[in-house]
């Protein structure tokens, strides 16, 4: 009598377990996980494959070859053929690329009466398994929430004979974004071991190596059409959105459960000295010196409270006038091209002003304290 229960119980928790997992197929949402590639199939391989991996399963790849030379395109057919594949004849830009990948699933992923998240994701990143499926955990609970990130840890490539292994470290790549009153913008925790850092928070905004977007919270922020914005082309970007979230009264929230690993290639620390951002600048390329600067001028001038920037000024002045006297002693080309570029696009930055400080729901005490 005993044996026969067996086989009884064992029917029963196999039809309870495809009942469960039905219900999570249609209560769970859709996801969209996109990743724009520049001539990175070094290491696209492993951040496609660790999206397919993924627990949560009702998802949709959204692969940008954003004019790549290095084969991208024929390697994603070939190999990822679940993938949509979006190919650039000329490289867009970040912003652009993304906002393809994000108009894409607006247009053909909505289900209607169903919420819809996207993942924009650098190729150089590897997702854990469960990473998509922690994130829409908190989400779904917190439908203020507008973006949220995991624990992003650094991974390294160690030479091993003629081959690299990677070595998963417990060195923090990103925590979130922490922005200061001078208005510099960091990724919090940068450069430390992981020792304590397992508490869900909010914060002011996420990495763009590696963000969750509630679908209707960047349809709330767009301007002008644009998630992202398309002036910036690079750089500065991802806290350019966080701050227009923020003013939108969205949350961000750090989801230290969900793991991910990034490979950076630049590695600071978020408390770097000044003789270390120096040390940092000289090993990066004009152009990016020249759109981190650009950018960072059109991110104060679109979000930035009058009433904030009269309190902060001090911390503000100094720090530019930091930044100000580097380029014109150490890289004068990078200030003199920037110049223009930066004046032809002020009245269009002001536009845009316009539209986000026109529409805020927070005020500038609200915003003020992720000045610190």
């Amino acid at each position: 009598m005993g044996l026969s229960v067996v086989p009884l119980l064992s029917l029963f928790f196999e039809v309870s377990w495809t009942r469960l997992s039905v219900f999570y197929r249609h209560t769970m949402p859709k996801v969209a996980v996109a990743i724009v590639s520049w001539n990175h199939m070094k290491y696209l391989s492993d951040a496609l494959t660790s999206v397919r991996n993924q627990t949560h399963q009702d998802l949709s790849l959204i692969v940008v070859d954003n004019a790549s030379s290095d084969g991208t395109s024929e390697f994603v057919r070939t190999n990822f053929s679940e993938a949509v594949l979006l190919r650039n004849i000329r490289n867009l830009g970040f912003s652009r690329a993304y906002n393809q990948t994000i108009e894409y699933a607006r247009a053909n992923l909505k289900r209607d009466g169903e919420e819809l998240f996207v993942l924009v994701m650098n190729p150089d990143i590897i997702l854990k398994p469960d990473y998509i499926a922690r994130l829409l955990d908190r989400m779904m609970h917190r439908t203020d929430v507008g973006s949220a990130g995991g624990k992003l840890l650094r991974v390294h490539e160690r030479p091993d004979g003629d081959l690299s292994e990677k070595d998963f470290s417990d060195i923090i790549d990103s925590t979130g974004l922490r922005i200061y009153r001078s208005r510099r913008a960091v990724d919090r925790h940068s450069g430390e071991r992981d020792t304590d850092f397992d508490r869900t928070s909010e914060v002011f905004g996420i990495s763009g190596a590696l963000i969750m977007f509630r679908i209707s919270a960047l349809n709330d922020v767009a301007l002008m059409g644009e998630f992202f914005d398309e002036d910036f082309f690079a750089y500065k970007e991802d806290v350019d959105l966080a701050w227009r979230l923020q003013l939108r009264g969205w949350k961000s929230l750090y989801v230290p459960e969900a793991v991910a690993y990034h490979h950076r290639r630049v590695k600071g620390t978020e408390k770097t000295s000044w003789l270390a951002v120096i040390r940092g600048r000289r090993n990066r390329s004009k152009l990016v010196s020249r759109l981190s600067y650009r950018n960072h001028v059109f991110m104060l001038l679109k979000n930035e409270y009058l009433t904030n920037l009269f309190i902060d000024l001090p911390w503000i002045f100094l720090f530019e006038l930091k930044k100000l006297m580097y380029m014109l002693l150490l890289e004068p080309s990078v200030f003199f091209t920037t110049l223009p570029d930066l004046v032809r696009n002020i009245p269009r930055a002001l536009s845009k002003r316009h539209k986000t400080i026109g529409s805020t729901r927070v005020s500038s005490k609200e915003i003020r304290k992720w000045f610190r």
